[in-house]
């Protein structure tokens, strides 16, 4: 467990510390109902509940942010990996990430994302994709996918194209390496897709 302070990540929360660790089995109600907050509605929280059943999701991380004890963040990153290649890199896929709406703009989807990275990076992970906001991501260093010859599970609609992102985590991987991303059976479902 790793408690991260203002000073240490983010230029935007208080004087409040973060703690960011990883999800327990006792987190998952506090981790649905964050969720559902997050995004006004439950089908991202089912999507979570079933992400964290999902066998074929190993290995992931799952992390939590506590702000004086009340769970204020999450962010789940799944297994996947590339078909279409000879290689075989270490490849994750976040989804979804998650502030409560009354701690938004407060840093801590960027605590949570640069803590996970950094996990993933020690535990040998290569590749990082995500489907998302298209000016949020890139500031972790994520471009998009598409133009580097990595195709989403399902196709993104072209004016959502730059949504589809990458990150390597390890030096020489992109241009060299290209495919199709294959995600977990939660995950694989076209509707999931339309970003």
């Amino acid at each position: 467990m790793r408690t991260i302070s203002n000073t240490e990540l983010s230029k935007n929360v208080d004087t409040e510390d973060i703690e960011i660790r990883e999800a327990s089995d006792s987190d998952l109600e506090p981790i649905l109902a964050l969720v559902a907050a997050a995004f006004g509605r439950e089908d991202e929280a089912v999507l979570v509940r079933e992400l964290l059943q999902d066998p074929t999701t190993e290995p992931r991380l799952s992390l939590v942010a506590h702000n004086d004890g009340q769970l204020v963040g999450h962010i789940l990153f799944t297994a996947a990996h590339i078909t279409g290649t000879a290689a075989s890199p270490s490849t994750r896929i976040l989804a979804p990430l998650a502030v409560t709406p009354t701690h938004q703009k407060e840093g801590i989807g960027r605590m949570l994302t640069e803590e996970g990275l950094a996990l993933l990076a020690a535990s040998g992970t290569d590749l990082v994709f995500v489907l998302g906001h298209p000016s949020y991501y890139p500031r972790f260093g994520f471009e998009p996918a598409g133009r580097l010859g990595f195709d989403a599970p399902y196709p993104i609609p072209k004016t959502n194209a730059d949504a589809w992102m990458v990150l390597a985590l390890k030096e020489g991987l992109i241009g060299s390496v290209a495919g199709t991303v294959a995600c977990a059976q939660t995950l694989d479902k076209e509707e999931d897709w339309r970003e």
